[in-house]
C-alpha cells in the first residue's frame, strides 16, 4: 500500500484503472468494497491526509450512524472496528428554556443511533485502507478537468502545481456536495441540477468534559435546545465533551448578523440556553474562530456516464443533516451497488451503473424531503407537549398493531430493508392518519376509547392511496 502527498502514481493494473474521487467516509467506503471484490483502485483526494494534518476545526457535524450505515460497514467487515469510536444514543433529551427536560425514545428498547466523529471514523476507514495492498491513495490531488469521451483525468498536485493526467476504465465521484466530477457530468446535453440553500447557516461549539472526563448531561442521548426558529443540538464525543451546533438563521433579530461582539453572543446565550452556558467555556472564543457553515440540498441526474462514471454519496445527493442520514445514504450507495455488482457481474457495468442510479435516486430525493421534513419538527415540534403526546399514541399504536404501524424515524433509521422512499409514502400516510386521531385524544388514557380504537382500526384497514414523494 502507498499514500503519498507528493504526487501521483502509476495504475496498478493498466488493463483496469479503476479510479474513486474523494476519501472521504463515502469514497473511502467505496475503495473498501472495490478492492474486497479483488480490484486494483487508485484514490485521489483534493485535500491532505487527516491523519498527518489533523482536522480543521469547527467545520464538521458529528454523525449518527444508523443501521444502513452499519449495514455498509458490515459489507466490507469494518462494522466492529467502527463501534469502537461510537457513543450510543437511545433517545432525545430536549432542553426547554428553563433547563427542563423531556424525553423521546429514538426507537424500541435497546435500538440506539451512534455518535461518531465525522474525522475519527474518515481516519479509522483510512487505516483499514492502509491494509488494502491493492488500494493506491494520493492526498492533495486536484481535478482540473475529466476528459470523460477519452477516459482521462487532468489534475493537478496542490503543493507544486505540477499538472498531470492519469488514465482510467473507470471512474467514482465520491467528492462531496461540490463535486469536480459532477460538475463535468454538468456540461453534458439534458443534465438536471438544482442546488437549494437554507436561509440557516451552522456553527460548531463544544459542551466541556467534567472532571477526569466525565459527562456532564446524559451520555447516551442526543440532546437538543428548540427554540422554535432555530435550534441547538449535542452529540456525545469519548472524551466526555459533547459537540454542540447551533443552526440559526444568518438574517434577523436573533441570527448570526445580530451577534456581532464577545457581549452580544454571551448575552444571547445566558438568555436562550442558561443550562448550557455553564458547560461552554469557550463559547465565545469558539463562536468567532469557527466558521459559518451553510446547508445545501443538491439534486441532480443523470449520476452515470455510459458505463464509465458514476457519481456516489453526497456528489450525487448532498442533503441537509437533520435526520442523521447523509453518511447513512452514503454508505447506502456502497451497499447497493456492491448488491448489483453480485447480481450482474463486472462484466455488465453498464447495466450496473444504470440501475442503481433508477433505483437510488427516487430514494434520494424522499430522503432530501425527510431531511428538511425533520428539521422542522426538531426545531419548532419537539417541545410542543401535544407533539410529545402524539408520539406517545403512536407508539400505543404501533404495540397494539405490530408491522401494521411503524414510526416514520424507525422506517428510516432502525429498517434498512425499507426503502427511504417508502418509509417517506409509508409515514405521511401515518400522519394523516394522526390528524384524524389526535382532535379525540386530550390524554394517553383517551387512546382507550372505543371511538379512537374504531377510527385507529378503520383507518389501518383502508386501502393506501399513492402518495407523492
Amino acid at each position: 500500500m502507498i499514500i503519498t502527498d507528493s504526487g501521483p502514481l502509476e495504475p496498478a493494473n493498466q488493463n483496469e484503472p479503476l479510479v474513486v474521487m474523494g476519501a472521504g467516509l463515502v469514497g473511502s467506503l467505496l475503495t473498501l468494497y472495490l478492492a474486497r471484490r479483488g480490484h486494483p483502485v487508485q484514490v485521489f483526494e483534493r485535500l491532505p491526509d487527516p491523519r498527518q494534518q489533523g482536522l480543521a476545526g469547527g467545520r464538521s457535524i458529528n454523525l449518527a450512524l444508523s443501521d444502513r450505515g452499519w449495514r455498509g460497514l458490515a459489507g466490507v467487515g469494518v462494522a466492529d472496528d467502527i463501534r469502537q469510536v461510537g457513543i450510543p444514543m437511545y433517545r432525545r433529551v430536549m432542553h426547554d428554556g428553563a433547563g427542563a427536560l423531556t424525553f423521546q425514545p429514538y426507537g424500541q428498547e435497546n435500538q440506539a443511533i451512534y455518535s461518531i466523529n465525522r474525522g475519527s471514523l474518515n481516519v479509522a476507514l483510512l487505516n483499514l485502507i492502509a491494509q488494502e495492498p491493492r488500494v493506491q491513495v494520493t492526498f492533495g490531488q486536484k481535478l482540473t478537468q475529466l476528459d470523460m469521451p477519452g477516459r482521462r483525468l487532468h489534475l493537478q498536485d496542490v503543493a507544486s502545481h505540477r499538472e498531470y493526467e492519469v488514465a482510467y476504465e473507470r471512474l467514482f465521484g465520491a467528492d462531496g456536495a461540490f463535486s469536480a466530477v459532477r460538475g463535468a457530468l454538468q456540461r453534458l446535453d439534458r443534465t438536471d441540477y438544482s442546488q437549494q440553500y437554507l436561509e440557516y447557516g451552522y456553527k460548531e461549539l463544544t459542551l466541556a468534559a467534567g472532571v477526569g472526563g466525565s459527562w456532564q448531561i446524559e451520555k447516551n442521548a442526543l440532546h437538543i435546545w428548540p427554540r422554535g426558529n432555530f435550534l441547538m443540538i449535542a452529540l456525545p464525543n469519548l472524551d466526555g465533551s459533547f459537540n454542540a451546533t447551533l443552526f440559526f438563521p444568518y438574517e434577523g433579530d436573533k441570527s448570526f448578523a445580530a451577534l456581532q461582539t464577545p457581549a452580544d453572543v454571551t448575552a444571547f446565550f445566558q438568555v436562550t440556553f442558561p443550562d448550557a452556558v455553564p458547560l461552554m467555556p469557550q463559547l465565545t472564543d469558539e463562536f468567532f474562530d469557527h466558521p459559518t457553515g451553510s446547508l445545501v440540498t443538491i439534486r441532480c441526474f443523470p449520476w452515470a456516464y455510459h458505463d464509465s462514471v458514476l457519481l456516489l454519496g453526497d456528489a450525487a445527493h448532498a442533503i441537509l443533516p437533520f435526520y442523521g442520514q447523509g453518511m447513512n445514504a452514503g454508505f447506502e450507495d456502497c451497499t447497493v451497488l456492491n448488491q448489483l455488482l453480485e447480481q450482474h457481474g463486472e462484466a455488465n457495468w453498464d447495466r450496473v451503473l444504470n440501475e442503481f442510479e433508477h433505483q437510488r435516486k427516487p430514494n434520494t430525493d424522499a430522503m432530501a424531503d425527510l431531511a428538511l421534513h425533520n428539521f422542522v419538527e426538531m426545531r419548532d415540534r419537539v417541545a410542543d407537549p401535544r407533539f410529545l403526546l402524539q408520539k406517545r399514541i403512536e407508539s400505543k399504536i404501533a404495540a397494539q398493531y405490530p408491522g401494521q404501524w411503524v414510526p416514520l424515524y424507525s422506517r428510516v433509521t432502525f429498517s434498512p430493508d425499507t426503502s427511504y422512499a417508502d418509509a417517506w409514502a409509508a409515514g405521511q400516510r401515518q400522519e394523516a392518519i394522526m390528524t384524524r386521531v389526535m382532535p379525540l385524544i386530550t390524554n394517553e388514557v383517551d387512546f382507550e376509547k372505543p371511538e379512537v380504537q374504531a377510527l385507529i382500526e378503520q383507518q389501518l384497514n383502508r386501502p393506501a392511496t399513492r402518495t407523492s414523494c
